[in-house]
């Protein structure tokens, strides 16, 4: 499977087929007919929400969209925290919906970045339900309390009596979750790798058509530190053709310290790899991103075995990995050093221990908007406060 995985993900991401080996090229009939019989169930499915025929809950505090068009790679965990992060410091308790998938390592890695903060986080394939479960255990606040004439905080959300209540509520890869109405629509953008070969899964990478970025208020190009600047402009300007209006933003993952694989809380400067051996395991959207990061570090030499989104390590997977890291021991001399995302520690740090006695550390990073003409973090944020309080200054 993890064989098959890979080979789509060649197909999804290669312009030209003809550069396809043979075997791939003979996988592209299978992958079209799926490709039309998704975009036929995607067709229907939106009908059936148009016309009244499939509902939409509403929930009774603001709700935030962070989703993307196509699959992996594209921070949307990065800003569901950064989000939750902003609406924590600013006194409103937020509550992040996620699906919980392959094994929850994203809601693991959530709750401890978030840990100490008002967020909660629920748990669960049935976002409104989940979002119902916690809105009745926790409470809520009216949203016209702190969503009221240009006001984000008053002293009224910040009393004692409404700590705890859930104030809004942060809807992780919501933008094909069509069941739970939205408020704001923040759509992430791969800055590497932003729409592939151009097809709808499995034949390309695209989950809908780029024309759904008509329903997005907010683009954020991630990974843009690592593109060129006419890479840049180009995916903004295919961004606005589809609208023109769209706010775009670009961002960057800015890696903070490791931790060692068993010792979590002792925190490891990131000159400790300067100079050294590495070997870069990944199994994440986006592995040109984590391994260009790490060479950005001073390493003497970066090698990297990459895995598909969410696979889980195996014992082959551990034998493989071990193969390679006497390998390198071999070619120079001494010990190389593995580097794993949280997202793959959080995944199973149990496995990741049988790497012994090579030293494992997991790399820690955190989402930052970067500034550009006139587009900052706090321009950002202050675009987000105008949109919800536009959305909630009507009858609701």
């Amino acid at each position: 499977m993890e064989k098959l995985r890979k080979v789509v993900n060649e197909i999804a991401y290669t312009q030209d087929h003809a550069k396809l080996s043979s075997l791939n090229r003979s996988l592209l009939p299978l992958l079209t007919v799926a490709s039309f019989l998704y975009r036929v169930t995607l067709s229907l499915r939106r009908y059936l929400y148009h016309f009244g025929l499939f509902s939409k809950q509403r929930l009774p505090v603001p709700v935030i969209s962070v989703g993307n068009l196509t699959w992996g790679g594209n921070g949307k965990t990065p800003m569901v925290e950064f989000i939750a992060q902003w609406l924590a410091d600013s006194g409103i308790s937020p509550l992040i919906l996620t699906r919980g998938y392959a094994g929850g390592d994203e809601a693991r890695m959530l709750t401890r970045h978030l840990l100490g903060t008002s967020s909660k986080i629920g748990i669960g394939a049935n976002r409104a339900a989940t979002a119902t479960c916690f809105l009745k255990q926790y409470g809520y606040l009216d949203p016209k309390s702190f969503l009221f004439e240009g006001m984000w905080v008053d002293q009224t959300v910040r009393s004692p009596l409404n700590f705890g209540k859930i104030g809004a509520v942060v809807l992780d890869d919501g933008m094909q979750h069509w069941s739970l109405d939205r408020d704001l629509e923040i759509v992430m953008v791969n800055g590497l790798s932003p729409w592939g070969n151009h097809q709808l899964i499995p034949l390309g990478p695209l989950r809908e058509p780029m024309a759904a970025l008509r329903r997005a208020d907010v683009a954020v190009v991630h990974h843009a530190n690592l593109v060129s600047k006419q890479s840049l402009k180009d995916i903004e300007l295919m961004m606005k053709e589809v609208k023109e209006s769209l706010p775009v933003f670009f961002a960057r993952m800015s890696p903070s310290h490791f931790f060692e694989v068993g010792n979590i809380n002792f925190r490891i400067p990131l000159d400790v790899i300067q100079d050294a051996i590495v070997l870069c395991v990944s199994a994440i959207g986006s592995a040109n991103a984590f391994v260009q990061g790490i060479e950005k570090m001073g390493a003497f030499y970066v090698d990297r075995i990459d895995f598909t989104d969410h696979h889980s390590f195996q014992t082959q997977d551990i034998e493989m990995i071990m193969i390679k890291l006497r390998d390198l021991e071999g070619k120079f001399g001494f010990k190389p050093v593995v580097i794993v995302t949280e997202k793959d520690y959080d995944r199973d740090p149990e496995i990741l221990s049988h790497l012994s006695p090579f030293k494992v550390m997991a790399l820690c990073s955190e989402l930052q908007i970067i500034p550009h003409r006139q587009q900052s973090k706090d321009v950002f944020t202050e675009l987000l406060k105008e949109l919800l309080e536009m959305k909630w200054s009507g009858p609701k």
